[in-house]
């Protein structure tokens, strides 16, 4: 949410780099939550043992059932894409929650964050459609009528273009409000006196955005594996 201070920039104020933690606090907690990502992942692969603990039966639950999730909809053939689904989920949920706790700001509540995700998917689901079908991937664009081709030729780009501002609006569009909506009644309640279901509602927010980002994520993807019609 957006506060009087961030402690990212404030850190990087004191090492003379105060004009880009001001201007770029969507980067710089970019840079945190990656760190904090790998850093998690790096101690998490270190524990992993052939019979799994508590806290390796909770990981392997959580991403065995976005694998399974995933498979449902795109066929084992989607197993491959797997890798850059979890991440991006995980990626975008820490950065949905990352703002709720005060001194903290939400990437994803700055329109470039979402821009450059949703950019991402729209370049890797071209990929996966070329992977899978090479040249006749062109057919995914002319529609079924030939006569009609140079028409619908310009609708499915527009169409397809128009999945970038899709992801990268919606995302922005619900953490941005979220962060405003918080940062309004921190201001007014007081860092202690905050109204707690209000709190919940964020978490439920950025939960469901993370969800929602990932499921079309899946769905161009799978899109792109199918064959035209």
């Amino acid at each position: 949410m957006e506060h009087h201070y961030y402690f990212l920039t404030e850190i990087l104020g004191a090492m003379g780099l105060t004009h880009f933690a001001h201007g770029y606090q969507h980067v710089t907690h970019s840079w945190l939550i990656m760190i904090i990502i790998l850093v998690a992942a790096f101690l998490l692969s270190r524990g992993i043992k052939l019979l799994p603990q508590k806290g390796q039966n909770v990981l392997e639950f959580i991403i065995g059932s976005l694998e399974d999730f995933m498979v449902e909809i795109t066929g084992p053939e989607g197993r491959a894409f797997f890798p850059f689904i979890a991440t991006i989920f995980i990626y975008v949920l820490v950065c949905n929650l990352i703002g709720l706790i005060p001194g903290f700001f939400s990437p994803t509540a700055n329109i470039n964050t979402t821009l450059s995700l949703a950019a991402c998917t729209f370049i890797l689901t071209h990929i996966i459609g070329i992977k899978f079908h090479g040249k006749k991937y062109i057919k995914h664009f002319l529609g079924p009528v030939w006569a009609l081709a140079p028409i619908m030729i310009i609708i499915e780009l527009i169409g397809h273009f128009a999945r970038i501002m899709s992801l990268s609006v919606r995302l922005f569009g619900n953490i941005f409000g979220k962060e405003k909506i918080l940062g309004i009644l921190f201001g007014l309640a007081g860092l202690y006196l905050a109204p707690l279901p209000i709190l919940f509602l964020g978490i439920l927010v950025s939960f469901i955005q993370a969800v929602v980002f990932m499921l079309l994520a899946i769905v161009y993807f799978a899109g792109a594996m199918e064959e035209a019609h």
